[in-house]
């Protein structure tokens, strides 16, 4: 018996990619809610890579250009999972904006220490949301549980890189 099969005999989870069922409409669920906030997340970092200034200004901007393109692949992760689980992903401007339930991003142009702060604010939603994620489909979709536990390390690293900046 292979691990997979398992997982499914011991927790009776079941493995249905059927968008209809109660349990693959709560994975599809979870996973628009981190499709959207993840691209929020790569639209602030790209604005913070345009407007942020003063020391360290290069490091940072070099920093963050390398959190966008990851975020950017974590992102295509999740759309593809929500694919493969037979639901659709939305990627629009519009749906993004009335999807999501925090604050817009509110700095513009802003000294390194600003933008740091803001920016681990921002990990700090962002991280808690893929927690709360990867806790709901755990008993019910171990793969998507793996792909987001995978991006929280990523996530964490990258909060952990703004953090320094800081002092922290």
């Amino acid at each position: 018996m292979t691990l997979v099969e398992e997982h499914y005999e011991n927790t009776g989870a079941t493995d249905s990619t059927d968008s209809s069922t109660p349990d693959n409409s709560l994975i599809l669920s979870e996973l628009e809610n981190r499709l959207v906030g993840l691209l929020d997340l790569q639209l602030t970092l790209k604005h913070i890579h345009w407007n942020v200034t003063g020391e360290s200004f290069i490091a940072v901007h070099n920093m963050l250009d390398e959190q966008v393109a990851s975020v950017r692949e974590m992102t295509d992760a999740v759309a593809e999972r929500i694919a493969t689980r037979r639901g659709v992903p939305i990627g629009t401007p519009q749906h993004l904006v009335q999807s999501r339930t925090w604050q817009d991003y509110h700095l513009g142009r802003a000294a390194v220490v600003e933008h740091m702060t803001a920016l681990n604010n921002v990990y700090d939603g962002v991280i808690g949301d893929h927690r709360s994620a990867a806790k709901a489909v755990r008993d019910i979709d171990p793969v998507s549980e793996d792909l987001l536990i995978a991006q929280l390390a990523t996530l964490e690293l990258y909060q952990w890189f703004v953090r320094s900046h800081l002092g922290q």
